[in-house]
C-alpha cells in the first residue's frame, strides 16, 4: 500500500503542479517617445531676386533628410538651350528644354529631447541670366549663362512653430519653422 500511496502523492503533487497558476515574467513596457521624435512639420520659405520665391511645407521625422525642390520661370521666360552648349546636362530644363530655375533646399534635422532641433540645410540654386555667344565646332550658339548658388548652413531652432530666418551669401533669405 505504501506504494500505491507514493504513487498517488506523486501523480497528485504533479497534477497540482500543473494547475496551479502560472506567474509570467512582468509585461514589458516600452517608454513613448516624446512627441519630439515623431514626424515634425516643417515649412520653408525663400525669399530671392535672382531664384524666386517659394514656399512648401512637409512632415520629416528627426534624422530624416527631405529635399524641397523647385523649378520656376524666371524673369523674361525660359531660356532655350542648345544641346552642344556647354554645361548643358547640368541646366534645369522645362518641358520644353529652355533653361529655368531651379532652387533646392534640404534639411537634414535631428530633434533633442528638450525640442530643440539642430538642422543641417543645403542650398543649391541655379538661374538662367540671359544669353552668352560661345563658339564651338566652328558654329556660333547662344547658349544662356547661369547664377549658382551652393551653401550648408547649420543652426538650431524650436520646434513649437517659432520661425528662424537665415540670410544666404547671395542676399537670398530662408526662412523655416518647425511644428509638432
Amino acid at each position: 500500500m505504501s506504494v500505491c500511496r507514493t504513487t498517488f502523492a506523486v501523480l497528485a503533487w504533479g497534477a497540482a503542479t500543473l494547475l496551479a497558476p502560472v506567474y509570467a515574467a512582468p509585461p514589458i513596457t516600452v517608454t513613448p517617445r516624446t512627441p519630439t521624435h515623431g514626424p515634425i512639420e516643417y515649412t520653408v520659405r525663400v525669399a530671392s531676386k535672382s531664384f524666386g520665391d517659394v514656399e512648401e511645407t512637409r512632415t520629416i521625422s528627426s534624422g530624416q533628410t527631405d529635399d524641397f525642390t523647385w523649378k520656376t520661370t524666371p524673369p523674361g521666360g525660359p531660356v532655350p538651350v542648345a544641346e552642344p552648349c556647354p554645361g548643358h546636362e547640368t541646366l534645369a530644363l522645362d518641358a520644353n528644354g529652355a533653361a529655368v530655375r531651379q532652387l533646392r533646399v534640404r534639411l537634414a534635422p535631428i530633434v533633442a529631447d528638450n525640442g530643440t532641433a539642430t538642422v543641417q540645410m543645403s542650398v543649391q540654386a541655379s538661374a538662367p541670366t540671359g544669353k552668352t555667344t560661345i563658339n564651338t565646332g566652328g558654329k556660333t550658339l547662344q547658349c544662356p549663362r547661369a547664377k549658382t548658388l551652393g551653401q550648408v548652413v547649420r543652426f538650431t531652432m524650436p520646434t513649437d512653430g517659432t520661425q528662424k530666418t537665415i540670410a544666404l551669401n547671395d542676399g537670398s533669405r530662408v526662412t523655416v519653422s518647425a511644428k509638432r
